[in-house]
């Protein structure tokens, strides 16, 4: 995978962008299976030659963390990071890293948004729907779609003031070993997003 290639064209990019998005969802909204280690395991990191050096630096990190581990200790690293008894060393919430509680007037205007973007939470899922996984699958459809404008208003209204310190906790975190680096590439990606979203009229 590489990102922003000056051989890239804008469909190639939105493309990987969406993959990317879609990536860091799937690996936030539950701990990697064996299919997914070993796809991660075995990514191409060469081709980061053209990406910026963040991320041509987080890749290679994030394969070698997927071959070190094991689904069984993937599996325990993300139940203590994010679940806990309780709750874990990280509350990957929008609620709680902008106002320290959960369910607080940013939900309410999350799902002012959502609803108005026409999405619809589904009923089996659980968590609220600012769990960074739900606001990453929401950029991905929304890249996915071509509107640069609902892309970056989604974008500084419901990640942009928090994905920074979320990803530092995550690269910091005692029980953060494959979620480290989970966190560099998230940091790196979502950086350059929002970097995007600055220039975007």
């Amino acid at each position: 995978m590489q990102l922003e290639s000056p051989q890239m064209n804008t469909q190639e990019e939105s493309v990987l962008r969406v993959d990317i998005y879609a990536l860091l969802a799937r690996l936030l909204r539950c701990a990697p299976d064996q299919e997914v280690l070993a796809w991660l395991s075995e990514l191409d990191v060469d081709a980061n030659a053209n990406a910026s050096a963040g991320m041509a630096g987080a890749w290679p990190v994030l394969k070698l963390a997927a071959q070190k581990t094991s689904v069984l200790s993937v599996e325990e690293e993300y139940q203590d990071l994010f679940i806990g008894i309780g709750r874990g060393e990280i509350v990957p919430y929008g609620c709680w890293y902008l106002t320290g509680s959960l369910m607080e007037m940013p939900l309410a205007h999350l799902r002012r948004d959502l609803a108005q973007l026409g999405f619809a939470r589904d009923e089996s899922v659980k968590e609220p729907e600012d769990h960074i996984a739900a606001l990453l699958e929401v950029m991905a459809m929304l890249v996915e779609s071509g509107d640069a404008h609902l892309q970056k208003t989604f974008f500084n209204r419901h990640i942009a003031a928090w994905f920074e310190r979320l990803c530092l906790d995550m690269k910091s975190a005692n029980s953060a070993v494959f979620y480290s680096a989970v966190g560099e590439l998230a940091l790196q990606f979502l950086t350059i997003e929002k970097t995007r979203f600055v220039e975007v009229n």
